[in-house]
């Protein structure tokens, strides 16, 4: 099929028009983004210089970090300085590759949490065999499958959307370029395209919810055979994982899981987990977390001290 288009950029229109509402997203945003980034690249830095690496999940959370970070980067500065110079065009490639990138990186993130809970159901369920079947070359293989199959759900989507013909002052109402939106300015009739996309990522969060789910009532009706101990310690890590899988897939679901058109809350719901989400993350998984705790601790501590030496 050909592809043909008359527009070199679009206009996202945003949150608000209010100059008021405007100065208090630009705060708000900018502080969650700080947070995004200084939470995760505490955790990052934290397992990085102690022996938690070692651990599969641990390892996983690390990658988790690094895909909130790429995540949230491919909306939240762009959101950002719209809100503080007041342009809000982004050019017709700019705008393909925020959809792509974006989709790379959250079906990334999405795969990395189903294969924690692959990892939790191996530690609870199978411990005696859990070093063996979660050693690092099988980790580094699903690490790699996720790639895989972010870049397969990715180029899937940018090859539906970029065929699509625009024309005429491109106004998109979002703060970004997501598939809805541009579908409902298209210059042709999208509805088999919005088909397409449904399946692609309605589908595709729908199916990892439930097996996400599905694996954590397994864990945790296992857990009737553990002692007191050892039940609080899965249940600490399980509640961790599934408050960051709800808080994800809530929104995610019912943005994509639907016929294909725009809806007012659809905004809000994108908030959720473009932003809100990935800045809650670092604090699900340290504050929750003894062992997280206790080598931040243990390596913040050192460097602290190093330092001190150095200067005296």
């Amino acid at each position: 099929m050909e592809c043909q288009r008359n527009t070199s950029e679009f206009i996202l229109m945003g949150l608000s028009s209010n100059p008021s509402i405007q100065v208090f997203c630009f705060v708000f945003f900018l502080f969650c983004y700080l947070a995004i980034l200084s939470g995760n690249l505490l955790i990052l830095i934290s397992i990085r210089y102690s022996s938690l690496l070692n651990q599969p999940m641990y390892y996983f959370l690390s990658h988790l970090s690094s895909m909130d970070i790429c995540y949230t980067s491919c909306v939240t500065p762009k959101l950002i300085g719209d809100l503080l110079v007041g342009s809000k065009t982004i050019s017709y490639t700019n705008c393909m590759l925020q959809v792509f990138v974006m989709h790379f990186f959250g079906l990334i993130e999405v795969l990395i949490l189903t294969t924690m809970a692959f990892d939790r159901y191996v530690a609870i369920c199978k411990p005696l065999h859990y070093m063996v079947i979660m050693n690092r070359t099988r980790c580094n293989a699903l690490i790699l499958a996720s790639w895989a199959g972010g870049a397969a759900h990715s180029f899937s989507q940018i090859c539906m959307i970029i065929c699509l013909p625009f024309c005429g002052l491109g106004e998109i109402d979002h703060y970004f370029c997501d598939i809805f939106p541009l579908l409902k300015i298209a210059c042709t009739d999208s509805h088999i395209t919005g088909i397409f996309m449904v399946a692609n990522s309605g589908m595709v969060a729908l199916i990892t919810f439930i097996i996400l789910l599905g694996s954590y009532a397994i864990i945790l009706f296992s857990l009737r055979n553990h002692s007191a101990e050892g039940r609080h310690k899965a249940l600490s890590t399980c509640g961790s994982h599934i408050t960051v899988v709800i808080l994800f897939f809530g929104p995610s679901i019912f943005a994509y899981l639907r016929p294909p058109t725009t809806l007012p809350g659809d905004k809000i719901f994108a908030l959720f987990y473009t932003i809100i989400a990935p800045m809650f993350n670092p604090l699900i998984y340290t504050l929750r977390n003894t062992e997280m705790k206790k080598a931040m601790r243990k390596v913040w501590c050192q460097k602290i001290f190093l330092k001190i030496n150095m200067i005296n």
